[in-house]
């Protein structure tokens, strides 16, 4: 992911690209550093963290310590008291802390958080989300709740813009692992939506998937492709007699909609560049990421303890 977050930097206007720390790097198109206080030395103004999970907190808390505004890859760290002490470190020097929760940023669910928002789905109902795929060879310190099903929880709070409540998982490790590559999860939000998420890394093919049902229809968004689909509920009253009968929603109109799709990466970065500068912008704030990390980490206790898991009757440490 450095790699991507590198060539996006090098582009952005009003960004000067100065580097990157990697000891593993000898041959780059740009200046490369051993250490992260070599790259502090710079007198940078914002740095991305995408290193392995279990490193965020260490560079995270040196960066915090000098001064310098951090993007740092999701998930924020690999649990709750790290990610805790992170976020308190970026807010108490008073900088920007971000999380790289890229989805936020997808064309097709900003354009359907923002459809939500004009009415054209009602109440929502459900969201259910489908992330699976082969394993990925680069993640070797947390399992697919922590890798993966961060993206979930963050995007469906966000787009119900509301937190979840309760939730209820099975795990599984299969593939001999140390984590768990399979997970199942039904959630609830404060405001009533009933959840589910599946999320692997056992699937030969690559699928990404939110599904929004509400009470004019459903949405569907391929954040694969940034596609956005609409399924609208019928209007046209049916005349075959025994499907008639049924006491529920009819299919409608389907409209795929033309929408505006620039890269993701990059729409974050330009948030993060204007944050930076103190100008209106979106980000993903360490509070929001340390709020996704408590609740995977509710879905794997909920997991071990065969239990559904309550998070509004937690009291925060």
């Amino acid at each position: 992911m450095g790699r991507n977050h590198a060539r996006v930097l090098a582009e952005l206007d009003g960004v000067d690209f100065v580097g990157i720390v990697d000891p593993a790097v000898k041959n780059a198109r740009t200046e490369v550093y051993d250490t992260v206080e070599d790259l502090i030395a710079r007198r940078v103004d914002y740095c991305v963290v995408a290193v392995p999970t279990a490193m965020h907190e260490e560079v995270g808390l040196a960066l915090a310590e000098a001064g310098v505004h951090a993007l740092i890859e999701k998930p924020l760290a690999p649990d709750v008291a790290a990610t805790r002490r992170l976020t308190a470190a970026f807010e108490a020097a008073g900088l920007v802390g971000a999380v790289g929760h890229i989805e936020r940023f997808n064309p097709a669910l900003r354009q359907a958080r923002a459809r939500m928002a004009a009415g054209e789905l009602g109440q929502v109902l459900q969201i259910t989300t489908r992330r699976q795929g082969p394993f990925p060879a680069r993640i070797a310190d947390v399992g697919v709740v922590k890798d993966l099903a961060t993206h979930d929880i963050d995007l469906t709070a966000w787009i119900a813009q509301s937190p979840f409540v309760a939730v209820s998982a099975q795990v599984g490790h299969r593939s001999g692992r140390e984590h768990e590559d399979l997970l199942s999860v039904v959630g609830t939000l404060a405001d009533g939506t009933v959840t589910n998420h599946i999320v692997n890394w056992l699937s030969p093919f690559k699928e990404r998937v939110t599904v929004i049902t509400g009470e004019k229809g459903a949405f569907v968004a391929d954040t694969l492709h940034a596609d956005l689909t609409f399924h609208a509920n019928g209007v046209v009253p049916t005349e075959w007699d025994d499907v008639a009968r049924f006491r529920g929603v009819s299919e409608g109109d389907v409209i795929r909609y033309a929408i505006p799709k620039p890269e993701p990466l990059r729409v974050e970065h330009e948030n993060m560049r204007d944050a930076v500068l103190g100008l209106d912008a979106e980000i993903v704030t360490m509070r929001a990421g340390l709020t996704t990390v408590e609740v995977a980490d509710a879905m794997l206790r909920s997991a071990a303890g065969q239990a559904i898991v309550r998070l509004d009757a937690e009291v925060p440490a």
